[in-house]
């Protein structure tokens, strides 16, 4: 058990590498409840302060957006349902009191359920492991009964894979996970669940993405609805058009290692003897049986193939700009 963001959480089980192939290969199941859910009123005044569609949003149906500042950061970036005409969001554990009160400040209406639990049912036989939702598409969002306990369902997760995610009440939890695992689920920590989520090379908020991070920079430009791009009416959008039509002077790129030792988070990039860059997030890959990195480099110098050197205890360690994801994502389209 260690700490995250406030809350005691479960590092690993039988073992990091054990629960990371169980979301590869079979089901693994993560309790992420730390993460705050809520429901939030007036889709037209929340478009003006995220990057997605919020009017669009057809009931039944979810959407990944982002939460942006006046300069174009990120606040934070989260997930949001439409369930019968109300919107449920998803944020992160040390952004949602943040998140609640940025959109209350504009004049929003946020029904906080901070107090709800969140299991997370990841990989390619999550559906076999619940039949009740395997009419799911990607991104498709229902409210079902799973061993007699009302759930709300997202075909969605981040680790790449094919799942669920899947909120009830906290005192329904304890059930609905025993129902889970006795289907066959592997219980997963956290340490599988940053391996995954970086070989599918997506962004972990607070070490890839900030609020002093463009969100072009960060290579989530398609986390901006059609539609949003044609109105650019929310909030920091002018900041945001003006990087994609002119680019930004660094851009977050995947880095594949020689050798088995990792990089870690601040682990400083050279260019021969220049400092180009820092890496954000790194990790032995497990599927990869290599080392990886998330990192922020000089715009002209995060071409796919570049080679590079990370700093790593004084040492270089060489690698080269791969493309994202590392490992393909595996969704119910």
């Amino acid at each position: 058990m260690v700490e995250f963001a406030g809350y005691e959480m479960p590092l690993q089980y039988a073992g990091i590498m054990a629960e990371h192939a169980a979301c590869r290969e079979g089901a693994a199941l993560f309790d992420v409840s730390h993460m705050g859910q809520a429901v939030i009123g007036d889709a037209k005044a929340f478009e003006a302060l995220c990057t997605g569609d919020m009017i669009g949003l057809k009931p039944g149906r979810q959407r990944y957006t982002l939460l942006t500042n006046e300069a174009g950061g990120i606040i934070d970036d989260l997930m949001v349902a439409n369930f019968s005409g109300r919107l449920h969001a998803v944020f992160n554990a040390s952004r949602k009191q943040i998140d609640a009160e940025h959109l209350q400040s504009h004049g929003i209406q946020v029904e906080t359920h901070f107090e709800r639990a969140l299991l997370a049912l990841q990989g390619p036989k999550a559906d076999g492991l619940l039949p009740e939702a395997a009419h799911l598409k990607f991104m498709d969002a229902a409210e079902l009964n799973i061993a007699g306990i009302p759930c709300t369902v997202t075909r969605s997760g981040y680790t790449g894979e094919d799942g669920f995610e899947i909120g009830c009440a906290a005192d329904d939890a304890e059930k609905l996970a025993k129902t889970l695992l006795e289907r066959g689920a592997v219980p997963a920590g956290l340490g599988a669940r940053d391996s995954l989520r970086l070989e599918a090379g997506l962004c972990l908020y607070g070490n890839d993405i900030g609020e002093t991070t463009n969100v072009i920079a960060a290579n989530l430009a398609w986390a901006i609805s059609k539609r949003r791009k044609t109105d650019w009416d929310f909030l920091g959008a002018e900041s945001i058009r003006d990087a994609l039509d002119n680019g930004t002077a660094q851009k977050l790129v995947g880095i594949r290692l020689a050798g088995r030792a990792p990089a870690r988070a601040g682990a400083e990039i050279r260019l021969g003897v220049e400092t180009i860059g820092h890496v954000t997030s790194g990790c032995f890959a497990p599927s990869l049986n290599a080392p990886i990195a998330l990192d922020y480099v000089r715009a002209d110098c995060a071409a796919d193939g570049t080679a590079l050197d990370l700093i790593v205890r004084d040492k270089p360690l060489s690698g080269i700009v791969s493309p994202l994801p590392f490992i393909p994502h595996r969704y119910a389209r």
